[in-house]
């Protein structure tokens, strides 16, 4: 919200988002409940013209510009070796702990995964499951086809139970200045209704 505020691009939302996380850091339990259950966050930051993936592990941070195609993000860090911008002391930070040894490529996903979070048992299907519907409708994604897949239970991406999808939004950013973006949002707890 504070990027959405205080940016009028989306790599400058990305650049208020991590000044943020760097002074303030993130936290907080994640269920109303007494149970501590807490990860980390990722942020999908698009304008008319560029998006961005940015991934989250305590302070630290990679963000990937999109340049193409599809991208999803799931509670899971996605994030692998293309790394457009990142926290100065990322990859010192993972020598120092020896989760990398500094010799082969940096995959930001596969060492970071799970280290100050609690692991998503359901996420890698369900980030999985996401990216195989988005997939199916390449080249031909429309907002009524992406309400459909943010309602679809079986997948996981609306999700039933102890963790429940509570909200969805479907954006559309014309590149075109004269046209009007569209923001549709979801009007009840659940986004099959």
């Amino acid at each position: 919200r504070l990027g959405l505020e205080r940016a009028d691009t989306a790599e400058k939302a990305l650049t208020v988002i991590i000044d943020l996380l760097e002074k303030y850091g993130q936290g907080g339990n994640c269920m109303e409940s007494h149970i501590l259950f807490t990860y980390h966050n990722s942020f999908l930051i698009a304008d008319r013209k560029e998006a961005w993936v940015l991934e989250t592990s305590g302070k630290y941070w990679a963000a990937e510009k999109v340049e193409g195609g599809i991208r999803n993000i799931s509670n899971q860090l996605s994030i692998t070796t293309k790394i457009d911008r990142e926290h100065p002391e990322l990859k010192e930070y993972a020598k120092s702990k020896g989760w990398w040894d500094g010799k082969k490529e940096f995959d930001f996903a596969a060492t970071y995964s799970y280290v100050n979070t609690a692991r998503m048992t359901t996420s890698r299907g369900r980030y999985c499951e996401g990216y195989k519907l988005l997939d199916k409708h390449k080249g031909s994604i429309t907002s009524e086809i992406m309400m459909e897949i943010l309602r679809d239970k079986e997948s996981g991406i609306n999700m039933e139970g102890g963790f429940m999808t509570t909200g969805s939004m479907v954006s559309v950013l014309p590149q075109q200045p004269y046209l009007p973006c569209i923001h549709f949002f979801t009007g009840t707890p659940d986004p099959a209704r």
